[in-house]
């Protein structure tokens, strides 16, 4: 049995932000809907309101008719709507069967106690394996699967519960081409059991592959659905970013491009990047564009040493770099802000003050002593220069608004006086005039002659703030734009991989 979903007017605000704006759809049954748009537009924000994570504000779901409301994720189970997340759940060292009833194990009764049947654990695994053409052995542990054959036993874990609308995010963010084959037969075989299916990509081409209808999303609010065979890349992207998608702002002059500082050539660390090869020089400022799963932070954290490449070479400032790490890196002048800052960039509950000297102790120490002292100037130009609002140096860097323990983050690489420097995604979770702010002190850094390297998964934000943007598209680099003759929907295209 399938279920008719139609939403009406949902609406999710988060105090003045509003995330989804009077989102009205009915998504018919048995077919595959693609939910497209860029970061920020509102697809995780409707996902996460029928599988019951989130309320709506105001709106309401319609089940058959009948108006539901998911408390709870539990809620959302019980009326026949799975989620298939991005990130995978399994617990590695057990084994597929145990995986897909995990939680669930059936139950028998011997010799007066209640114990896991386990036969009946693997006789179902295998039967539901078989039923879904999926070949692998119920009873392999899960470390020895591929990604791939991991996805697959995540979505074979979603139709344990027979659900009758299946949600999936990304599902394919870390599949290899022949592993996306593989989830693609799965999933027609699903649509043709019936089964409702809301597909989350950011890759233009599985939409026409898999999709039967997309729907559009911008700024929260429903800009277009169109039936996929009538549609085109360039009808997709212009609902995606409308006017915006024709011009893009440039805030800062081209600069005359310096020598060579770093070079990286056939940089390959299989599967996630291969054979990357550029120059990137003094003064500028150079962007990675890429959609989610492209390899961005992954030859990031390769160039700078923390996942160190399986082959290639990298020189920086024309000294050959044959075991990069990090301690390297850093001797030879690279900065490096991580992606998550609160995690990789930060030590939360300590000080702002020893959160602003931590990558320069082994600069500022005499003798392997060092003091607060000798820490106080530099924590104090750093706040002075990157303009970070503090009550005290002493308060802990945890109580500091999102923009301002980005300040920080970079303020900590700048104590060290680097000639490089990596931003990954450094207005993440920052306010409007933060990530403004943010923008300047790279700009006025680069002017400096600091040459930079500018990851970030908004496409607008490269085209403001970069002088040069390489395209990575599953792990390789595949062109490369002048942001002063390119337009979003140009760069965008370029990251899908087709002409939009």
């Amino acid at each position: 049995m399938t279920l008719d979903l139609h939403c009406e007017g949902l609406t999710r605000t988060y105090g003045k932000l509003v995330a989804l704006d009077g989102f009205d759809h009915r998504f018919d049954r048995g077919k595959v809907h693609a939910l497209m748009g860029k970061n920020g537009s509102g697809k995780s924000t409707l996902v996460k309101m029928l599988n019951g994570a989130v309320q709506p504000s105001a709106g309401r779901i319609l089940l058959d008719g009948t108006p539901v409301r998911f408390d709870g994720p539990g809620d959302a189970f019980r009326a026949g709507i799975v989620t298939v997340h991005q990130e995978l759940s399994m617990v590695r060292e057990l084994t597929v069967a145990e995986n897909i009833f995990l939680g669930r194990l059936p139950k028998t009764r011997r010799l007066g106690m209640s114990m896991v049947d386990w036969p009946a654990v693997h006789a179902r695994s295998a039967a539901l394996l078989e039923d879904m053409g999926i070949d692998i052995d119920p009873a392999a542990p899960m470390y020895r699967l591929s990604v791939g054959q991991s996805q697959v036993v995540e979505i074979a874990k979603a139709m344990s519960f027979e659900p009758r609308i299946l949600l999936l995010d990304e599902p394919t963010s870390a599949l290899a081409s022949n592993e996306v084959d593989v989830l693609f037969r799965l999933l027609r075989a699903l649509r043709a059991k019936g089964v409702t299916m809301l597909y989350i990509s950011h890759r233009m081409s599985e939409l026409f592959e898999i999709a039967d209808e997309a729907v559009v999303l911008r700024d929260g609010v429903k800009t277009g659905a169109v039936p996929v065979p009538e549609t085109s890349t360039a009808e997709i992207v212009e609902m995606m970013f409308g006017e915006t998608a024709r011009a893009a702002s440039r805030r800062r002059a081209r600069p005359v491009r310096g020598k060579p500082v770093l070079k990286v050539e056939g940089l390959t660390r299989l599967p996630v990047y291969a054979d990357i090869s550029f120059t990137l020089h003094e003064g500028e400022v150079l962007g990675i564009a890429g959609l989610m799963g492209a390899g961005r932070t992954e030859l990031l954290r390769g160039i700078f040493g923390a996942e160190p490449p399986d082959k290639g070479l990298i020189r920086v400032f024309g000294e050959k770099v044959s075991d990069p790490s990090p301690r390297r890196m850093k001797q030879l002048g690279i900065g490096y802000t991580p992606e998550n800052r609160k995690e990789d960039g930060l030590v939360l509950d300590h000080s702002i003050h020893a959160n602003l000297s931590m990558a320069s102790l082994d600069r500022l120490g005499r003798g392997g002593f060092i003091t607060r002292a000798m820490e106080r100037p530099g924590v104090a130009r750093q706040i002075a220069e990157l303009g970070i609002k503090v009550g005290s140096a002493d308060d802990p860097a945890g109580s500091l608004s999102g923009g301002n323990q980005q300040k920080v983050v970079i303020g900590n690489w700048m104590h060290t006086d680097p000639r490089v420097m990596f931003f990954d995604e450094p207005s993440r979770g920052v306010d409007v005039n933060a990530k403004q702010q943010v923008f300047e002190i790279i700009r006025a850094k680069a002017g400096e002659g600091l040459a930079v390297i500018f990851v970030s998964s908004e496409l607008e934000e490269l085209l403001e703030v970069c002088d040069r943007i390489l395209v990575l598209r599953e792990g390789r680099l595949t062109a490369e734009r002048d942001p002063t003759s390119t337009t979003l929907q140009d760069l965008y295209g370029a990251c899908m991989g087709e002409a939009a």
